[in-house]
């Protein structure tokens, strides 16, 4: 049975450390910052980066992101690439 983006986001989340979410809610950005130190990114350097940036970091360390892909991410993770993100953070 297939996993739906809610689920995926909620198992994201405990594997990072984050609380689940009972509605189907996109990523804050303290879950980023946290999804970010699973990847290897220091997200915090004083504050925190754009979301859009630290989306793009995420999927470029977790291989879902193009090499000739540049710039930020403004949009939310698709189900593929939260699969990915699932895989690297639960490893």
């Amino acid at each position: 049975m297939t996993r739906t983006v809610n689920e995926l986001r909620n198992e994201i989340r405990r594997a990072t450390g984050r609380f689940e979410r009972e509605i189907s809610t996109t990523f804050t950005k303290e879950d980023l910052a946290a999804i970010c130190d699973a990847v290897d990114y220091n997200a915090n350097t004083g504050s925190l980066p754009p979301k859009s940036r630290m989306r793009a970091e995420i999927l470029e360390r977790t291989g879902e992101r193009d090499e000739d892909e540049t710039g930020n991410i403004d949009r939310a993770f698709r189900k593929d690439e939260l699969v990915a993100i699932t895989e690297v953070v639960n490893e």
